[in-house]
């Protein structure tokens, strides 16, 4: 009964503080976004210096939710709650009908921002514009073509946005982006940082993108030669993403390309061709992925497909059930920690 009581008295966001020095790991809280990409030394001023807490003492469990489709019968759902954080710095972008010769074709992505929302929310509004204004994605549709377009593009907003917030004075936020374009023959994964995507096929999970976190030996490698270390599993002891749009403290080494900062912000792009079996696609932040594996994840929403037509309802159920498994998790991890 005494640890219970202990435990009751400790509020959350000074345990995610204490866990981060401790571990060098952060405990996402959330669906749409988390702690994760957050630089440790942020942390410690908000304890040091007496500067607002980047959480709140009790979550913001509202979610908003929303759906749509095409006339080609692919159907889409949205969802997302703020959670713990004391802002939302997320957005999405759902367009299940593209414009002119691409009216056949999808485009919806996630941005999982950090440090701040407006990189996140820029890219929302415009990173298919610079996509679709290197002229090379056309109904036709060469796939090698229509891969280098959305790097390029990638690339493009990533330059135009870094000058924007030299003159504007942007704050020193980054975004993660997971995305998928979908024309009539093909489905196209896009992926940078650690958001993710899947594609559950047949009952099974057929494909996911790869995290890029600056662990992984070849991000390793270009942060180290751009002349940066990683430290707890993070760029400089700070970033926990080693690829983003935005965060330009960590691109100012002039003399080397974009895709040789300390962060990246080049996508990786796969091509899958669309079959009848193709059931789903998941597109979701890292504080999805953060607690529910893949597979399980794949799993949950078929066996609720087969139950359940409302996607807005499976979107809120997966939300629900994150919430659940984190929650469990936090509260083990108080009561050890405690004792």
């Amino acid at each position: 009964m005494r640890t219970a009581r202990r435990a009751s008295n400790v509020e959350v966001p000074s345990f995610l503080r204490q866990l981060v020095k401790e571990t060098g790991k952060m405990v996402t809280f959330f669906f749409k976004g988390g702690s994760r990409e957050k630089g440790l030394e942020e942390e410690e001023e908000d304890d040091d210096d007496g500067m607002p807490s980047p959480y709140l003492e009790r979550p913001i469990l509202e979610k908003h939710v929303s759906e749509g489709g095409s006339q080609s019968g692919v159907n889409y759902a949205v969802a997302n709650m703020q959670g713990w954080r004391a802002q939302m710095e997320d957005a999405h972008t759902c367009m299940p009908q593209m414009r002119g010769e691409l009216s056949e074709w999808a485009y919806y992505a996630v941005f999982d921002g950090h440090a701040g929302s407006t990189v996140a929310q820029y890219c929302s509004r415009n990173l298919l514009d610079h996509i679709l204004a290197t002229g090379g994605v056309k109904a036709s549709e060469d796939p090698e073509q229509v891969k280098d377009c959305i790097r390029e593009g990638f690339l493009d907003i990533d330059t135009h946005m870094h000058k924007l917030a030299r003159q504007d004075n942007w704050d020193r936020s980054g975004t993660t982006a997971a995305a998928v374009m979908i024309s009539p023959r093909y489905i196209y994964f896009i992926n940078c940082g650690d958001s993710r995507t899947l594609l559950c096929h047949n009952g099974q999970l057929v494909f996911y993108t790869e995290d890029h976190k600056p662990f992984n030996p070849r991000e390793r490698e270009r942060i180290q030669n751009a002349g940066g270390s990683v430290t707890l599993q993070r760029i400089n002891g700070s970033l926990a993403v080693s690829r983003a749009l935005g965060d330009f403290d960590f691109k100012e080494v002039d003399w080397r390309p974009q895709t040789e900062q300390l962060v990246s912000p080049e996508p990786e792009v796969y091509e899958l061709e669309r079959t009848a079996q193709d059931e789903f696609v998941i597109l979701a932040c890292d504080g999805v992925w953060d607690a529910i594996g893949n597979e399980e994840l794949c799993a949950f929403v078929r066996s609720r497909l087969q139950v359940c037509n409302d996607l807005r309802e499976i979107c809120t159920q997966v939300i629900d059930l994150c919430l659940y498994k984190v929650g469990r998790y936090v509260a083990q991890t108080h009561t050890n920690y405690l004792n």
